[in-house]
């Protein structure tokens, strides 16, 4: 199993998980055009997608699901919730799923939950091959106990950190949305995902990346280096899935 990120941020997010011959983008907040230029950077195509799949209905994740599924006949799952979302359209394939319940999409795994967010019926995901699994945890306001049980003994880890909460609350930004964004439906900050980290188990990690970071209310170093602190690991070890450049191929062995 591998994955990567073809972008990160408020701007417009994706993420591929690849088992074998089965190739899933999670979330598509690009054009078509971005979607062909991001994943050609990765050595694919949408041609090669064996589905879509969707966490939430908000424009940074959603923008190109439409367009990109109507284009190359991709098959998209999402909630019931999700799909009342009218700018999605009219899909050539729609399948729904129930965040409660695991399903598989060929020889990949995937068990969504459901996570505390502004959106309709917002759900996050952890992928598995029968061996190995990758936790994928972004665009949620605080944790539950049943998400710490959710991404304990991942192999792979994507965790949001999204800001820095000093650079949020002095930062430029209306109040109302610095409240909506560090709220309790918003995203985590950087110290809110290591304390999340700190409840998990650990044990079998073998990468960890710092996700959905913002750019104008966070740094790079200030998401590793909170997380690192966790672990007890250099900065460095963390990976960052960036707005522009995304997160090359990661592999989990």
């Amino acid at each position: 199993m591998r994955f990567a990120s073809i972008g990160s941020g408020s701007r417009g997010n994706g993420s591929l998980v690849e088992v074998g011959n089965t190739l899933v983008l999670l979330d598509c907040g690009f054009t078509i055009a971005e979607v062909e230029r991001r994943m050609a950077r990765l050595g694919k195509t949408p041609s090669d997608l064996s589905a879509i799949v969707v966490t939430h209905e908000h424009g940074d994740h959603i923008k190109g699901v439409g367009p990109l599924a109507r284009r190359y006949k991709i098959p998209v799952w999402m909630t019931h919730g999700t799909a009342r979302h009218e700018r999605l359209g009219k899909l050539p394939q729609l399948h729904y799923f129930n965040s409660h319940e695991s399903f598989a999409i060929d020889g990949l795994e995937l068990s969504p939950y459901p996570v505390p967010h502004d959106a309709r019926e917002p759900a996050q995901f952890v992928f598995g091959d029968g061996q190995r699994r990758l936790g994928i945890l972004t665009d949620v306001g605080y944790w539950t106990p049943h998400i710490e049980e959710q991404l304990s003994a991942c192999d792979a880890l994507m965790l949001e950190c999204n800001h820095d909460r000093d650079m949020l609350y002095l930062g430029n930004y209306p109040h109302s949305l610095k409240e909506r964004v560090g709220g309790r439906h918003g995203h985590l900050s950087n110290a809110q995902a290591a304390e999340l980290l700190a409840r998990l188990d650990n044990s079998k990690l073998q990468h960890l990346v710092a996700a959905h970071l913002s750019e104008e209310n966070n740094q790079p170093l200030l998401a590793q280096q909170a997380l690192a602190q966790v672990l007890g690991c250099n900065a460095d070890w963390i990976s960052i899935a960036a707005q522009e450049q995304g997160l090359n191929w990661r592999e989990v062995v």
